[in-house]
């Protein structure tokens, strides 16, 4: 992803999206999700995989805009999980409610 960012707007299409902004960004993403859905409902397999990688992709250039890696999200996952785990145990152990 870097070097499609650093590259020129003629030949990179990442460079050509972050030139247009944070908005356009956050637009193309927000399109990208709603295909996704669509494909999930409606499409075959290799639709919504398609798709799916369009929005991936389309996930990272938001995050390159605003300066976040993908490691950082990928350790917010990581953390959510830690503590949900902690929670289960904590029920099975009787030292919290619900």
């Amino acid at each position: 992803m870097k070097e499609r960012a650093a590259a020129s707007a003629e030949v990179s299409y990442t460079r050509k999206l972050l030139d247009r902004g944070i908005a356009h960004c956050a637009k193309k993403l927000g399109e990208e999700a709603i295909e996704v859905a669509l494909a999930a409902v409606g499409e075959d397999r290799e639709r919504l995989i398609a798709e799916a990688a369009d929005l991936v992709y389309h996930l990272v250039v938001v995050l390159q805009a605003r300066g976040v890696a993908l490691a950082e999200v990928e350790a917010a996952l990581a953390a959510r999980t830690g503590h949900r785990a902690l929670r289960r145990k904590r029920r099975a152990a009787g030292l919290t409610a619900g």
